[in-house]
């Protein structure tokens, strides 16, 4: 089991990471302002707090269209509006830079003494909308060590949503690169936002891997949140538990402007207690 998983949660199943996404940023179109992305953010993170996840993980989930890269606009927004969250929070605090930044996104976390980022692709090669990305595991490790964040952990995507395999092979192939490759935990998703893991592809993982940890990355909800735990370490929520309904067209499944709900929240936590 990984120890880092333990360090920064002080537990090692049944985690649940709350995911505060904030809306287009700057250099978008919608861009809203820094003080109502402040604001909302802490609005998501009282209802996450209350409803008593274990930690959260900020992300740029509404920048559509994505770049691999983000502009330095957008890398300063996500620094400053996470020095603002991380002063009202004990929570242990991960960042994701979308669509693939893991620079910005390890700059982001030790600036705000975050405990762990997400990388959408850390060993597969796939084609998005945004383009190819080929994960370079040895990039991510060289520059974690050049910025002297060697304590954050690296939380990485295996087969990612979103995206076409270019280098197919069986998921137990991914992972294992993954895990020879200095992954701190394997996040596994479904093909959609919304969208959970296959039970039978999670249950094949969990099996050729044994105790290292597994999160789920997407389509979480208090019904299925019960039956993906028996074969996950913890989970990585925030769409189910916004306010309102699915909205049509949207990519994101629900706006923006949809705030996380406390009781949503507790429901799902009471589904696993």
């Amino acid at each position: 089991m990984s120890s880092k998983l333990y360090k920064i949660f002080k537990k090692n199943k049944n985690i649940i990471i709350g995911a505060i996404h904030f809306p287009p940023l700057l250099g978008y179109p919608d861009f809203p302002g820094f003080e109502v992305a402040l604001n909302n953010a802490l609005k998501d993170l009282d209802a996450f707090e209350k409803g008593g996840v274990d930690g959260i993980i900020i992300e740029n989930n509404y920048d559509i269209s994505h770049k691999i890269e983000v502009s330095p606009q957008v890398a300063d927004i996500m620094k400053d509006l996470g020095k603002e969250i991380k002063k009202k929070t004990k929570l242990a605090i991960g960042v994701s830079v979308l669509w693939n930044d893991f620079k910005n996104a390890l700059l982001i976390a030790k600036l705000i003494d975050g405990k762990f980022i997400r990388i959408p692709v850390f060993v597969d090669k796939v084609k998005t909308s945004y383009g190819i990305i080929t994960g370079n595991p040895k990039e991510v490790i060289d520059y974690r060590k050049k910025i002297k964040a060697e304590n954050i952990a690296l939380f990485t995507d295996i087969q990612v949503k979103h995206a076409q395999f270019l280098n197919k092979r069986p998921i137990e192939k991914s992972a294992t690169e993954a895990i020879r490759k200095d992954s701190d935990a394997l996040i596994i998703t479904g093909k959609w936002t919304g969208q959970a893991p296959d039970l039978k592809k999670l249950e094949r993982v969990k099996k050729f891997i044994g105790n290292f940890p597994i999160l789920i990355g997407s389509g979480a909800n208090k019904d299925n949140v019960k039956n993906l735990l028996q074969y996950a370490n913890g989970i990585i929520v925030s769409t189910s538990l916004k306010k309102g309904r699915v909205k049509p067209k949207e990519v994101n499944v629900k706006t923006w402007q949809q705030r996380i709900e406390i009781k949503k929240v507790k429901e799902f936590l009471a589904k696993i207690k």
